[in-house]
Formats: C-alpha cells, structure tokens, sequence
C-alpha cells in the first residue's frame, strides 16, 4: 500500500497479479470440465477434454439418433470442419517452454505442444510442392516468409464450419507460413473446407502415412469431400470454382466455409499482448479466449438458429418456384435436352470423376491444352493461339461467310417506302386525326423520328378503327415482343462473351479500345431491344382487350431496368446462392440458338474462344439451369440441416445434463468430507440444471417456427401425391 507520499518503495506485484490470473484461469478450466468430480483427479485429464464442445455438430454416442449409421440421409450426419491460418498472432522469440510451460499440457484447444514439435521437427527437410491454383500465395509463400525475430508466425486452426465453433487439439503455431505439415498435423489431430483446399488435399493420404498410426484416418470407409471457402472461391481458377464449390456438391446446405474468417475477428485484437508473452502463458490464454468464444455461441444459440431457419425456409420455396419456372418456361426448347442435362448432373454428384455440367466444354478444350502444353504433348506454334481456338476461330470464320452471302443476296433496291397513303386507304378517319393533331400543334413541322404514325394501338377507343386491323397489329406486336426479348437476350450473351474474350486474351490499348467499340455497339443494340420490347408491350395492353386476348402476360411481362441483365449478374446484395434469373431468361422461347438476326454480323468474332455461335447459347443455359437447380437443392438441404441440427443441440444439452447428474451422484459415494461432497454436488446439479434451462428455452423459442415448417412440408407432400395419383 502507498502513504500518498511516495517516500516508502513500493513492491511491484505486477507479475505476481498475472500468474495469479493465469493459474485462476487453468482452475477455473478444470472445475468446468469436471475434473474436481472424477476420481483420477487433474492427473487423469486426457487430451482435449477441458473444451466447450458445439452441441450443433453430430457426435457419437451423444446427440445422434439410433441407427443412423444405416439412415438413407447420411448427409444430415456429416461433420463440417474448417480449417485456416491467421498470421496477425504472432508470437516473439522470448522465453522458452522450459522457463515458460503450458499448464494444460494439450487439455484444451491446442495440440500436444512436444508431440507437435517433434513432428515437425522430423519433417523439416520435407520440401512442399507448388499451387498449381490460387493466386493468393498462401501456398507458395510458405518457406519464404520472414520468421526474423518470431518463434511463432501465426496460428493454425480447425474449426466447426457451420457453427464458428474451435474443436478441440485444433490449435496449433506455425513456425514459417502456411505449411502442409502444419496443417496436416491438425486435421489428423481434430479430425472440410480449407481456402486452399484445391491444392492441400493432393497427397494428402501419402502424406498421412508419415503420421503416427493413432492418427491415420481410414479415409476408404469414410465419403470426405474437399471444399473452398465461398469468399476466398473467387481467388481460384475455373476448374476450382466449380469443383470445390460448396454451391455445387450435395448434402452441404447453405455452408459457406468460413468459420475461421469469423472467428478471427474476435481473437485478433488479443494479438499485440500474447506476441510479448513466453510461449505456455500465451497457449493457456488463447486457451482461455477460446473456451469463452464456444461457451458463448452456446448460449447464442437459440437466437442463431432461429434466424437461420427463418431465413432458409422462405428461401427455400422461393428458389424451388424459380427452379420450377426456369424448367417449365425449357421444357417446350429443351425437352430431350433437359433429361440429359439432369442425367449427366446426377451423374456428376454420384462421380465427381464424371464430365462437370458446371464447366464449358470450351474451357475443358482450354484446359486440355494446357497439361498438354505441360507435359510436351502438344506443341502450340503461336503463344495466343492454341489448337483448340485455331479450329473454333475457322468454325466461326466459315459461319461468317455463309451469313455474308446470305445478307448481300437479300439487299433489295429500295429499302424503304412512304406509307402514309396506304394508311389512309385502310383507316378514312386517319385524315381527320391528322388534322385535329395538326390544329393543336399549330404549324410546326415535326421531326422525322417525332411524327405519329397513328397505328391502331395509336387510336383511341372512342375512334373507328377496322377490327381487322387491331387483330394484325396484335399479332404483329405479340411477334415483336419476342423478337425483342430474342434480340435481347442475344446481345446479352454478345455483352458477357465480349467481356469474358476481353479480360482472358487482350492487352494493349488498341485491342482494348477497339473492344470498347464493340461494347458500345452491343450495348447500343440491348438499349435498342429493350425500348422496342416497351413500346410492343405498351401496344398489346392496349389491344389485348379490344381483340379479346388473354394468356400472353405469362410470357411478355412488364420490362423493368433491373430485368435486363445477363444470365450471371447479380443484383446488388445478392450471391450465387441466393440470386435469381431474370424473367426473361425463364419463358418459353429463350432457345440455346436465337440470334439477333438484324445485327449478327457485328461483333460476331467475339464467340471464337467456346463454340460455334449456333450453339453457344446451349451450355450457357444448361449451366445456368443447373445452377438454377443447385441453389434450390442447397436451400431444401439446409432447412433438413437447421432441423437435424435443433434436434442435436437438444439431445446434447440433455445428454451433458445426464453426465453432470452422474458426476453428482458419483460424488456422493466418495470418502470426502461432507461439505465437500455437499459443494460438489451443488456445482453439478447447477451445471446439470443450467443445461436443462438452456434446452428448454431454445425448445420454446423454436417450437412456433418448426410447426409451421412441419405443417407446410406436410401439406405439400399431401398435394404431390394427390398429383402422382391423379397422373
């Protein structure tokens, strides 16, 4: 204590105060476990049991249901695992773990520290092979990252990938980047998505033959699949971004990958105090941190999966009708088709070694000639030509003078004609229309573009017009409703293709210019299509109820701005598993070879990297459709998880409340004294209890909201199989 003088020294208790709070921190970790109702003592403590486990996650022998080892469904019961690198905690190159050792010895979230190290120390002169893939240089940077000064240059995690939550032994410091070793060693020890999962899963099973035998996972028996995170999946070339998609593979739901990312947010703020501490006071405080964050998304999460659930139940009905709308408005081009291109996805689910239905056969031929550029199997005799474009440019080339021929021979020699005579021979009272207009506006002559040219869609009701005449402008405007949307879809694909042919394969000014011209030009023409399709649904509104049409809103909706878009783009807040096509990619008539016949000669040199253009359209829409069908599958899976995943929480909760019981019950047939056994059988029926309360308040917050999902499923399949039966 100080006199306020400041004459007397004070002691500096400083470090004193901190290892209090250290070992305060281990016994409180300890007393949480159980340690203090199990008859082996602290002594008996085993590796990793000193952890907040998810209650979400499925775990043997706690939380899943009998017999589903043999359930139809194996994908409610999968484990989804994380795994990621943060370099922010660092650690410096003070102390050493004989001065400074964990007190945990492996009982939390970080592995075994000298099992760990004696890995890794036996595999140092392993060198690691190259990405082939990311552009990020996680990989590559690995035995190049600067270490000067830091006995740790980061932190190594497996997490649960749907729920944020750390496993435990799944911790782990890196010495020099984000090595394979590293990163071997805690899959095998937590034992999923990975950003650079593409790359580290190669080798994977010879390098696990390194690995002591308690740590081999019999990967032959097991169905693991390999995924990259939603956000670092743009990062990667084009093969990855459909083969480690999660958007893609069954049985993952709306999982997105990155767990890590999250979490990191919230430990890194803890990086500029444990890089000054030795190494064992930093484990037991990471320890800590994250024993806390688990315990929290525990409690959390009642509110968490109510969200979600309310979130991916409407999501769900919304993409299942517009996957539904996409294949009714296909069916009528693509019959046949449609089969095949549902028989060749399925195929690919079952067999990811099957054709990808998400990948143009372009892009396979340019991929082709890449491993065969490679492995010196095929000699290219032009670095921007590859076989491959050679031939599809001479397809396009061959395409192009056919067309040529065909429109110099179609020229006629008077191309236009005055038709306000022959209106008049048809429509008598045009003349006194045109004369009431003229009073009006006085004696201004209007310009060529601005003159009326009083069509009967033009003419008010109240005015006579020849029946006959709205009949042929009705059809005639129907006709021209989808030659305007065929014309703009056409040049939507030409606007996406010039881009893709763009960023792929120019460089310089003047080829770069000269594709700006082209964009312009194409984008002048969606403007064009766009304007004319408004003016002919304007004209059919008019019409439809003096000719008594019905039925054709279905196919010629009203054009918004936002309806004009390409088959890939996205609106703003929207993501692959969540975006939605345009109607006018949906109706009847949007064929795989519509071209917008008055323009096609412009530009048409931008198709030579994929097909001939004939047939461009098709894989386009046959990605698209089954995109289409993913995301409404990915949203179905989801529901089923969030409702397998309620269950589960449920079950664990009572089943860590049964284990609390039993530690009390145990207590009481212990030679302790008796206000020890009381205290120890108060602190497990409050631990058993707190679980109970917990489980019952999620039950009644997500009671209302999993009725109606129970109600609606049921419903719906009442109203299929009264369809199957009446088909």
């Amino acid at each position: 204590m100080s006199d306020n003088t400041g004459l007397l020294p004070i002691k500096d208790r400083y470090d004193s105060f901190t290892r209090m709070i250290r070992e305060w921190r281990h016994l409180k970790m300890l007393k949480r476990s159980g340690r203090g109702h199990d008859p082996s003592g602290v002594d008996g403590t085993v590796e990793g049991e000193c952890t907040v486990l998810c209650p979400a996650c499925p775990h043997p022998g706690k939380n899943l249901p009998a017999g589903w080892k043999d359930a139809p469904r194996q994908w409610l019961y999968g484990l989804f695992l994380a795994i990621d690198a943060n370099f922010r905690l660092k650690r410096k190159a003070v102390s050493s773990d004989s001065v400074d050792p964990s007190l945990s010895c492996g009982w939390g979230y970080f592995v075994e520290d000298k099992a760990y190290k004696d890995f890794l120390h036996s595999g140092a002169d392993s060198v690691q092979e190259k990405s082939t893939c990311s552009s990020h240089n996680a990989v590559n940077m690995a035995d190049t990252k600067s270490n000067r000064g830091l006995a740790t240059t980061g932190l190594g995690t497996v997490d649960c990938a749907r729920h944020n939550m750390k496993l435990p032994n799944a911790v782990g410091d890196l010495q020099k980047g984000e090595r394979y070793i590293n990163m071997d060693y805690l899959f095998f020890s937590a034992l999923l998505s990975y950003d650079i999962a593409c790359q580290w899963h190669k080798k994977l099973w010879h390098r696990m033959s390194a690995f002591p035998i308690s740590m081999h996972l019999s990967h032959a028996v097991k169905t693991i699949s390999f995924f990259v995170p939603k956000f670092h999946l743009p990062a990667h070339i084009e093969q990855c971004q459909t083969s480690f998609s999660f958007n893609f593979k069954n049985g993952v739901g709306r999982t997105d990958g990155e767990a890590p990312e999250r979490g990191w947010a919230n430990i890194n703020p803890v990086a500029s105090s444990t890089k000054e501490m030795g190494p064992g006071a930093r484990r037991d405080t990471l320890d800590d941190y994250f024993g806390d964050s688990n315990w929290k998304k525990v409690v959390g999460l009642g509110h968490a999966m109510l969200h979600k659930i309310k979130n991916a139940f409407p999501e769900r009905e919304n993409h299942r009708e517009a996957f539904e709308d996409l294949d009714d408005g296909l069916r009528g081009e693509y019959g046949p088709t449609l089969k095949q291109w549902r028989e060749q996805v399925e195929a690919w689910e079952y067999d990811p070694t099957q054709p990808n239905p998400f990948e143009r056969k372009a892009e396979k031929l340019a991929r082709e000639d890449e491993i065969n550029l490679q492995t010196g199997t095929c000699l290219a005799l032009h670095e921007d030509c590859t076989p491959s474009i050679l031939i599809s440019t001479g397809l396009e080339l061959e395409e192009q003078q056919r067309r040529m021929k065909a429109n110099r021979a179609g020229l006629g020699v008077h191309a236009t004609d005055n038709q306000e005579g022959k209106m008049e021979l048809y429509m008598p009272s045009l003349a006194a229309l045109r004369v009431s207009e003229s009073s009006v506006s006085g004696s201004v002559t209007a310009a060529p573009e601005a003159i009326k040219l009083w069509l009967p869609s033009q003419i008010s009701r109240n005015a006579p017009c020849n029946s006959r005449l709205q009949a042929i402008e009705w059809k005639l405007r129907y006709a021209q409703g989808h030659d305007a949307l065929r014309s703009l879809r056409s040049n939507l694909r030409a606007q996406t293709a010039i881009l893709k042919y763009k960023d792929r394969n120019l460089c310089g000014q003047g080829a770069n210019t000269r594709a700006w011209n082209t964009l312009k030009a194409v984008e002048a023409r969606i403007e064009a299509a766009a304007s004319t399709y408004e003016y002919a649904h304007k004209a059919l509104v008019v019409l439809s109820p003096r000719v008594n049409q019905t039925g054709w809103h279905s196919s010629l909706r009203p054009l918004d701005r936002a309806d004009v878009r390409s088959m890939t783009d996205l609106l703003w807040g929207e993501t692959e598993g969540t975006r939605k096509l345009s109607w006018i990619w949906n109706m009847r008539g949007a064929a795989a070879n519509e071209i917008d016949k008055d323009n096609a000669s412009e530009g048409r040199w931008l198709f030579i990297l994929w097909l001939p253009i004939q047939t461009h359209g098709q894989p386009d829409m046959r990605i698209e459709w089954c995109k289409a069908r993913a995301r409404a599958m990915r949203w179905a899976e989801e529901v089923e998880l969030l409702k397998e995943e309620m269950r589960r929480i449920l079950q664990f909760l009572e089943w860590d409340a049964q284990r609390w019981d039993e530690r009390g019950l145990e207590n009481m047939l212990e030679d302790a004294g008796e206000d020890e056994r009381e205290g120890r059988m108060a602190y497990a029926n409050r631990q058993a209890s707190l679980r109970r309360m917990l489980a019952e308040s999620f039950k009644t917050s997500w009671t209302d909201t999993l009725a109606l999902v129970d109600t609606f499923d049921h419903n719906s399949l009442v109203a299929q199989q009264d369809m199957d039966m009446d088909t």
